[in-house]
């Protein structure tokens, strides 16, 4: 069969509620319990449709590779990708200034996923990977994000920096979390503002070339032994903050 495999009862679940990718059948464990996710996954099958069989562990195991399955599979279409301007036609549907997410070469599976789950919870409008050397939308992530990313709006993009230069044009300001001499603390950030927040790959951090880029760079201060936080976790902090300083004019009004 073409395409490729979910694995893990949110991430089928979530693909199945999304309705994005084409389902082409779902397998559960026959020894499979908790059954309330179960149940849902066998009724959005009835709903939409789609082809649903009980599997021996063993064969669960075979198609997950190495993603735990927690006893549910999905065989689907690869992932949805979009172009720039439909992220951002997302905005001006919900007539909100632009909230995006671009992650500058990240490679672990489990951050990517941890942030795009939270991104999605933070209502952003999307996010922007690197197409090359930088983990994409794959099973790993989709397990990793507890399946929020079959409900965002992910573009691939050949240059990163170009695509900031763009965004830039379009008077969207680009922040950057660095911690360089020139960077602010966070809470002094104004986030308030139509933004893409830049998070730079595990240990190197973002590139010179794309910390060029920046309008603003923020730093989260730091009063432990431990000088920093792995990327997911700061990546969370900023983009509930950002969250945070876009509800104060609604507050207000």
């Amino acid at each position: 069969m073409g395409g490729e495999v979910l694995a893990g009862r949110n991430a089928v679940r979530e693909a199945l509620v999304a309705g994005r990718r084409r389902i082409e059948r779902v397998l559960l464990s026959e020894g499979a319990v908790d059954r309330a996710i179960l149940d849902d996954i066998q009724a959005l099958c009835r709903q939409r449709g789609v082809p649903l069989a009980r599997a021996r562990r063993e064969e669960l195991d075979r198609l997950a590779h190495d993603v735990r399955h927690q006893g549910a599979v999905a065989q689907v279409s690869p992932y949805p990708y979009v172009d720039l301007d439909e992220i951002l036609a997302l905005g001006r549907e919900r007539g909100e200034p632009p909230f995006i997410l671009a992650l500058d070469l990240l490679q672990d599976p489990q951050n990517v996923g941890s942030l795009l789950r939270t991104a999605e919870a933070a209502g952003v409008h999307g996010i922007i990977l690197p197409e090359r050397r930088s983990v994409g939308v794959t099973p790993a992530v989709s397990r990793a994000s507890v399946g929020a990313v079959e409900h965002l709006r992910v573009a691939l993009v050949t240059n990163l920096a170009r695509t900031l230069d763009a965004l830039k044009e379009a008077g969207i300001w680009v922040v950057g979390v660095e911690d360089l001499p020139a960077a602010q603390d966070y809470p002094a950030a104004d986030l308030d503002r139509p933004l893409v927040l830049v998070l730079g790959g595990e240990g190197e951090g973002m590139r010179r070339l794309v910390v060029d880029k920046c309008d603003l760079l923020v730093r989260i201060p730091m009063r432990g032994h431990i000088n920093s936080l792995n990327v997911a976790v700061a990546g969370s902090l900023l983009l509930y903050r950002a969250w945070e300083a876009r509800q104060a004019p609604e507050a207000a009004g």
